[in-house]
């Protein structure tokens, strides 16, 4: 997969963030709770006591990954250093046969893949496998591929032909496999049993008695760890303990533990609840939610299997269209850490996980090469600024789990977390960024993301399947709306190309020159028929405008675009919702912020719409108004919000 060279901009700052200050954070703070030292303890290196929940080894995967990624495009002398330490202790850690779960292994040596829906030993996997294909395809050595491959030769021999009942309960290695397959296309092995372990969803006889059973045996176990944990703390008084906070708190709605208890027996949670071609709402745990649909789309694109577009596509709709923040963010109730039911969008009780964001991210990008359609690039950028967004804290040293809409002064952006499962995947996504920006496709190149980039066609494909250009962006947003790209064809290519341009559902129109002269204008996307969101935001909006030309060198394409301040309102059968709307502008959503509105009750002010308007603020776009009493009020964009301390916030304001 042909990838672009972010150049400066916004979103080159925020990778600069994420190369220099988060990567490093991330890696002292896995040292710092003993995640790493988990693998010294499973190397026989060293006598302390593991320390985190059974899945901590995938923190430190996802980890290795990003750094991965990040190593590509920034290397560093240091980075370097600690990839090659821990991927050498990672050898140490490995079982021969290529089983490693640190868990297991330290407290439980020789009992293997005991409780899959509950205990994530497969999902742990597939974050090494998908760190060694990042390592492989950032630096071309095969030392980490090696021991991916070797876990995942693990898997097959132990998996390959199993029935339903060894399916994993967090998808992840359904994913990792895929990937996989792809850096070694010719051995199918990895391909089957992804494809085995989707196609095996949602077949468990009995699975509520099953997962029970599996519940109280894990809880048994960890009630054996705990145990043995105070012998050894009691033993050696001097141990350093390092605590960190479970998360942030969240408002929860009434018998929400008791929703969570029917999700889990009845498979809803697990995604096990129905086939796969079945599965067509949005239901459960919305992370899990997101990955399976990810690999279920993976499969369909390496498969051609035609039969899985039609129920991701309604499971895609049932999510935008009823079970989705205006945000983006998805999974409505906390402890399920999931969907709720149609409309359930209460700004309060919103769990919206970072890393169920990110998992929309990957879906979307892969219905986009699925499908070629505007819907799912244009989402991928409404939530890649506001819910994935939002994750991460301007220094890449503060993080959000969970992103309510309105918070009264209880959440506030941590340094880590007891479940940190959130600030690595940010890290490997946004340093992978360059990959979702273009796609190529014989004579057609489509610009999904506008963000500054280089791309050129990928090297070794021929004529037939990639158009030979080179395109450099520059790009304004998200602050203005102004894109230009520079165009040419490589030396001795002449025929005609076809150049797609994405005019996003939150333009009010869009405007093309090429060299200098007028093209097209497009009004803005008619609404789509049929039923309209629950958030005020429709990505089916959405379309691709082309430019097709024989293309010279330094041929220039100035995009312009309409960017009105929207007042999006929700669905009717939202409750909470009348008279109230979310102020937004380009692909940003703006909330209120105590810090900028000192006196002001944010959530009883009435905003005065007409008093809006666009103010310049040192490098971010800020929105001024007033209410109907005349109290000034300033917006913020979402994603920026909870970096100055502790503050009140809320994103729908009455009107």
């Amino acid at each position: 997969m042909s990838r672009a060279r972010i150049n400066p901009g916004f979103w080159a700052d925020c990778l600069a963030v994420n190369a220099q200050q988060a990567v490093f954070h991330q890696w002292e703070q896995l040292e710092a709770s003993g995640c790493i030292e988990n693998f010294r303890i499973a190397a026989g290196e060293s006598q302390a006591f593991r320390k985190g929940w059974f899945f901590a080894d995938s923190d430190a995967f996802k980890w290795l990954d990003a750094a991965s990624r990040i190593w590509r495009d920034s290397p560093d002398p240091h980075l370097t250093s600690l990839m090659d330490e821990f991927i050498r202790l990672i050898a140490r850690a490995q079982d021969p046969d290529g089983y490693i779960f640190t868990y297991n292994q330290i407290h439980f040596p020789g009992t293997r893949w005991q409780n899959l829906q509950i205990e994530h030993e497969l999902y742990c996997h597939g974050h090494l496998i998908e760190a060694g294909v990042s390592y492989f395809e950032a630096t071309g050595r095969t030392d980490l591929l090696d021991l991916a491959r070797k876990a995942a030769d693990r898997i097959v021999a132990d998996f390959r032909g199993t029935n339903p009942d060894f399916t994993p309960g967090h998808e992840e290695i359904e994913i990792a496999l895929l990937r996989l397959h792809e850096v070694t296309p010719g051995d199918t092995i990895y391909l089957e049993l992804a494809r085995q372990f989707l196609e095996n969803r949602g077949k468990i006889k009995g699975f509520g008695w099953k997962v029970l059973l599996q519940q109280l045996y894990s809880g048994r176990r960890g009630r054996e760890v705990a145990r043995a944990r105070e012998e050894y703390l009691a033993a050696h008084p001097d141990a350093v303990q390092h605590k960190l906070p479970s998360g942030n708190p969240s408002r929860k709605p009434p018998f929400v533990k008791l929703r969570w208890a029917v999700n889990a027996l009845n498979g809803k949670y697990f995604q096990q609840h129905n086939s796969l071609r079945q599965q067509t709402r949005a239901e459960g745990h919305s992370v899990r939610f997101t990955y399976l649909q990810t690999a279920a789309a993976m499969l369909a694109r390496e498969t051609r299997d035609k039969s899985l577009i039609p129920p991701l596509e309604r499971a895609w709709n049932s999510m935008v269209l009823r079970r989705m923040y205006v945000t983006g963010g998805i999974g409505s109730l906390p402890e399920l850490e999931g969907f709720g039911k149609d409309y359930e969008l209460d700004d309060e009780y919103a769990y919206a996980e970072t890393c169920a964001a990110l998992g929309s991210l990957f879906w979307n990008w892969e219905m986009t090469l699925l499908t070629g359609d505007a819907r799912h690039s244009d989402l991928f950028e409404w939530q890649l600024y506001n819910a994935a967004g939002v994750g991460m804290g301007r220094n890449g040293k503060g993080y959000f789990y969970n992103n309510p809409l309105a918070c009264r002064g209880q959440v506030t952006r941590l340094p880590w977390y007891a479940v940190p499962c959130c600030p690595s995947n940010l890290s490997r996504t946004f340093a992978d960024l360059g990959r979702f920006i273009y796609s190529a496709d014989e004579n057609v190149l489509t610009v999904h993301q506008y963000i500054s980039s280089d791309w050129t066609d990928e090297a070794g494909k021929t004529a037939e399947e990639t158009p030979h250009l080179t395109i450099h962006q520059e790009a304004q947003l998200p602050w203005q709306g102004k894109v230009r790209l520079v165009v040419s064809p490589l030396p001795g290519r002449h025929e005609q190309i076809e150049l797609r341009l994405r005019q996003p559902s939150w333009t009010g129109g869009m405007r093309v020159k090429v060299n200098g002269a007028d093209y097209a204008e497009y009004p803005p996307v008619p609404e789509e028929e049929g039923e309209p969101p629950a958030s005020g935001v429709d990505p089916r909006c959405s379309t691709y405008r082309s430019v097709r030309r024989t293309w010279s060198a330094g041929d220039v394409v100035d995009i312009e675009f309409d960017m009105p301040v929207l007042l999006r309102r929700a669905h009717p059968r939202v409750k909470g919702h009348a008279h109230k709307a979310a102020v937004t502008r380009g692909p940003l959503v703006y909330c209120l912020e105590s810090t900028d509105n000192a006196g002001v009750d944010l959530f009883n002010a009435c905003l005065d719409p007409d008093s809006l308007q666009v103010v310049e603020d040192e490098d971010t776009i800020k929105m001024q108004g007033r209410t109907i009493n005349g109290e000034a009020l300033v917006f913020t964009p979402y994603f920026a919000w909870g970096n100055r301390g502790p503050s009140q916030m809320t994103v729908w304001i009455n009107i």
